[in-house]
């Protein structure tokens, strides 16, 4: 996943602020928070995952499938955005 480098100090901070979204989840459960609260937080995780999860999608897809100069032969343009718009669309 070369690509992951190129963006490593990106990625690093979403995985961090996800880290620290799961650990107010912990805090709240610990603290017997009301259960609505608790929910509310576990959908930003998932929310944030879902992002992190399109962005390295997004960038696999431009990386791997598009670039025709490393990779002959490899899917026309637009049919990596129509990819990319479902893939999108998928993980909101």
């Amino acid at each position: 996943m070369s690509h992951t480098i190129h963006h490593k100090n990106k990625l690093l901070s979403r995985v961090r602020r996800i880290r620290g979204q799961v650990e107010g989840i912990e805090r709240a459960i610990e603290s017997e928070t009301d259960c609505g609260q608790v929910m509310h937080l576990i959908a930003g995780v998932r929310g944030a995952l879902a992002g992190l999860m399109a962005e390295v999608v997004e960038d696999h897809i431009l990386e791997h499938l598009v670039d025709t100069e490393k990779h002959p032969g490899a899917l026309n343009a637009d049919a990596a955005e129509k990819l990319l718009e479902v893939v999108r669309a998928y993980l909101k």
